[in-house]
């Protein structure tokens, strides 16, 4: 999943999660909460967490503010949903194989890779070969977190473990699964993008 997709997610994992607490919290104003329940109440200056069971949720002091209430059956239901909305938007990449059209999930896909007039498409167990150029595949893939590395490699940033600098200033990768690729001088600064932030390093990528 890109990294856009993957903040789309979580603003409907938020937007959801306000909803289901505002719901909640209207329902159980003067009666006790049956079941396994999570109160959380703030205060001016800390958060204080209780967990409850049939019984009042009641703040210990009267400078905190009202208490939210959430079910953890409910919770556990909306996240359910979310998980099912997330498979379902997941991107997926279609070509013709064989007399038949194929659908695979991009984030199965580790490296693409060229083979003459063909890239292969990495994909445990079995790589796919499709007839398109690396450079038009690359750009295509290129909104969905994949970068090239080489002039006939192109790998998913998700899928990689662990870069190596060499001594010729170029760079060993290593993707899930334990392949290793060569990450040539000309597209060495788009490691850059596997990562959002870099820390206890003096020299970055690129």
């Amino acid at each position: 999943m890109s990294a856009r997709a993957i903040q789309d997610q979580k603003a409907i994992a938020r937007e959801m999660f306000a909803q289901q607490a505002a719901r909640t919290n209207a329902d159980v104003s003067a009666g006790p909460l049956r079941g396994a329940t999570i109160c959380s109440t703030k205060s001016r200056r800390d958060y204080t967490y209780e967990s409850t069971a049939d019984e009042f949720c009641e703040a210990a002091d009267a400078s905190l503010l009202p208490l939210v209430r959430v079910d953890t059956a409910n919770l556990m239901r909306v996240l359910r949903q979310l998980e099912d909305i997330a498979k379902r938007q997941a991107p997926r990449i279609a070509f013709k194989a064989k007399g038949s059209i194929l659908l695979l999930d991009l984030a199965d896909i580790s490296a693409v890779q060229a083979e003459g007039n063909y890239v292969s498409l990495q994909h445990p167990p079995n790589p796919y070969l499709v007839h398109e150029s690396l450079s038009s595949i690359a750009e295509k893939l290129k909104p969905y977190g994949f970068i090239r590395i080489h002039r006939s490699v192109v790998v998913n940033i998700s899928a990689v473990e662990e870069i190596q600098p060499l001594p010729t200033g170029e760079y060993g990768l290593r993707v899930k699964g334990g392949k290793e690729y060569l990450v040539t001088r000309t597209y060495k600064h788009n490691l850059r993008d596997l990562a959002q932030l870099w820390v206890g390093s003096e020299r970055l990528p690129g």
